[in-house]
């Protein structure tokens, strides 16, 4: 049976091309928070490096390389569930891109699940700055969840948040906690951030958990990431955000809360379409 009640704490980073730096910050933010008693700990997309897209694609590695296998023992170390946000994956079939691949490591360092970012953020967002992320990352195709002793992590990535039908199908296959490391823009971090994280946690009465990039990061000057990680409960309630800056927030994941609120409201069973 799930762990009915526990603490989860999402990283905040503010990450660049210097790995050495991104991956020692990360480290010791889970650290306090394993300290602090955080028994599930979640970290943002492009953890490890988020700098000009053309050298992502260089520094790929399979998930058994050395970046994930330094982040997995560190989850054996502090026995930890850990969600590596995203990370770049080698695609040994396409040359050109890689996968934005989220990773997650149970308490014995052990990998449960991978997820390959589905929906790609190729958007015109503002005075002249243009994303293309196609251009170097290859879309996955499957909806993950993986289940654990804390119940079952759906799994997603940044613009996926933007497809309901994605959390729909988490749901549906056993999510009561729905992860979204993301980085997203200032910009549209300041008009949808909040609302579209409620809305999913309010539309699968799930637990959210929401780790963020924030601040500037060296890629080329397009990006400035909006920050405010948060964990939203399945009443769409911000239980815990951290803002600006890098650090964490956490908060009590409580499944039997989840379990009153669907049973008072199935919506899941009232569903007919």
């Amino acid at each position: 049976m799930p762990e009915t009640s526990f603490l989860a704490a999402c990283i905040q980073l503010s990450c660049t091309s210097d790995m050495a730096r991104n991956l020692a910050a990360t480290e010791s933010l889970i650290r306090e928070a394993a300290q602090k008693g955080a028994v599930l700990v979640a970290t943002p997309e492009n953890t490890p490096f988020l700098g000009p897209h053309t050298q992502k694609v260089a520094l790929a590695e399979p998930l058994e390389g050395p970046t994930l296998r330094r982040l997995s023992r560190l989850a054996d170390e502090l026995s930890i569930h850990l969600l590596v946000g995203s990370t770049a994956e080698l695609a040994p079939d396409d040359p050109k891109r890689c996968y934005n691949t989220s990773v997650l490591y149970g308490p014995g360092g052990e990998r449960i699940a991978s997820y390959r970012k589905i929906h790609l953020f190729d958007v015109d967002v503002a005075d002249g700055v243009r994303f293309v992320e196609s251009d170097t990352v290859a879309p996955g195709s499957e909806l993950v969840v993986a289940q654990t002793a804390l119940g079952g992590i759906g799994m997603s990535v940044c613009y996926d948040l933007r497809f309901p039908g994605v959390y729909q199908g988490l749901r549906d296959q056993g999510a009561a906690i729905l992860a979204v490391p993301s980085a997203f823009t200032q910009k549209t971090g300041q008009a949808h951030w909040h609302t579209l994280l409620k809305a999913r946690a309010i539309e699968n009465q799930c637990w959210v958990l929401a780790p963020g990039q924030t601040g500037k990061h060296d890629d080329d000057g397009l990006r400035h990431s909006y920050g405010h990680s948060l964990i939203i409960n399945p009443w769409g309630e911000v239980v815990a955000e951290i803002q600006e800056g890098e650090g964490y927030c956490m908060a009590e994941i409580d499944l039997q809360a989840m379990a009153d609120i669907r049973a008072g409201m199935p919506v899941s069973a009232h569903r007919r379409v």
